[in-house]
């Protein structure tokens, strides 16, 4: 099976229950790789797109664009995610999808996918419920940014990244590379820059972890965990990976 398919694989493994059939109807796929600068856009809020796409390395980012130009990030996706699966489902995008720092992607036609799923139905289901744990996280971010405070939102935050790439193999002596700016962390965490910085340089005094120059360490996951309240049950995973 291609290396790109592969890792589609093991990310839908991680939530679903997938047959040898299934297996060969993703291998089936057809899909071409294109290279993401850093920030580009690869979806356009009002885009109508004919495919969908896995991440294959990097981080691309999911958000709102206010008619001011301010954005709200959303979610952020790593490899084995498809952060544009809704597509399949809806006319419209209402929000845009870009790359955090340079990133891989593999576009999948929805011709090709929704083919496949009339073949192998379990597998439609699969990213069906794909989309249902991108809900989910969309509603704790809601949660997070509206009823924790500054320590335990970023907190939590970092413990969803940390958790998420864990489960996907992506981490390497419990550190993960996620290049996103500070910029981008208020953006996503309704902080200014002086908060972030302030709530950072407190969470580092901590030495529960350290977030510099687009990599997060984790020296003590239950400490943070306990800090941010968080509750992994949300990304519906079969086997916890902490």
């Amino acid at each position: 099976m291609p290396k790109v398919l592969q890792i589609l694989v093991r990310k839908l493994r991680g939530h679903s229950r997938l047959t040898a059939d299934d297996f060969a109807a993703i291998n089936a796929l057809s899909h071409t790789v294109r290279e993401l600068r850093s920030n580009e856009d690869l979806i356009r809020q009002g885009d109508d797109p004919d495919v969908s796409v896995l991440v294959v390395s990097g981080m691309v980012a999911r958000y709102h664009l206010l008619p001011n130009g301010v954005r709200q990030y959303l979610s952020f996706h790593m490899a084995g995610d498809m952060p544009d699966s809704q597509a399949l489902f809806i006319d419209k995008m209402d929000h845009a999808v870009c790359a955090i720092g340079p990133a891989l992607i593999a576009s999948i036609s929805h011709k090709d996918l929704l083919a496949a799923f009339d073949r192998r139905p379990s597998l439609g289901f699969a990213i069906w419920r794909e989309t249902l744990i991108d809900a989910a996280i969309f509603r704790e971010a809601i949660t997070n940014n509206s009823a924790r405070p500054m320590p335990s939102r970023m907190a939590h935050l970092f413990c969803e990244l940390f958790y998420r790439a864990r489960a996907s193999g992506l981490t390497k002596d419990n550190t993960f590379a996620a290049p996103i700016s500070l910029v981008q962390l208020g953006e996503t965490l309704g902080m200014s820059i002086a908060s972030v910085n302030r709530t950072l340089q407190e969470l580092r005094a901590s030495r529960m972890m350290d977030f510099q120059r687009g990599q997060l360490h984790v020296r003590n996951w239950r400490g943070l965990a306990d800090l941010a309240q968080f509750n992994p049950g949300y990304l519906h995973l079969k086997k916890p990976p902490l």
